[in-house]
């Protein structure tokens, strides 16, 4: 099972929130289609790259429309982390996000 983190959940209510200014189609559309591509996980965890700013072969993100999925792989199972956009600079609250 995925478990998604607060900040994740967050990130995600944020993510509908803004797109759903323009289109609340889109934004159920996009929200949904995240979410899908997170449940791959239970079955291949390891399909999404490393994340290049923390080089941790546990800690991986898939692409999914603009946004970066970040997550976890642990012995518990998936976790995912922070759901970011792919243009945002990748800062130190995202770190601080990841790392709690």
């Amino acid at each position: 099972m995925v478990k998604w983190s607060v900040p994740a959940r967050q990130d995600l209510r944020s993510i509908y929130n803004y797109i759903a200014k323009d289109s609340k189609v889109y934004a159920t559309n996009v929200s949904q289609e995240i979410v899908e591509k997170s449940e791959m996980l239970n079955k291949f965890p390891a399909i999404g790259r490393i994340v290049p700013e923390i080089n941790n072969p546990n800690i991986r993100e898939l692409f999914i429309y603009s946004y970066r999925l970040i997550y976890k792989i642990s012995p518990w199972g998936i976790e995912v982390l922070v759901v970011i956009h792919g243009k945002r600079d990748f800062s130190s609250s995202d770190l601080e996000k990841i790392r709690k």
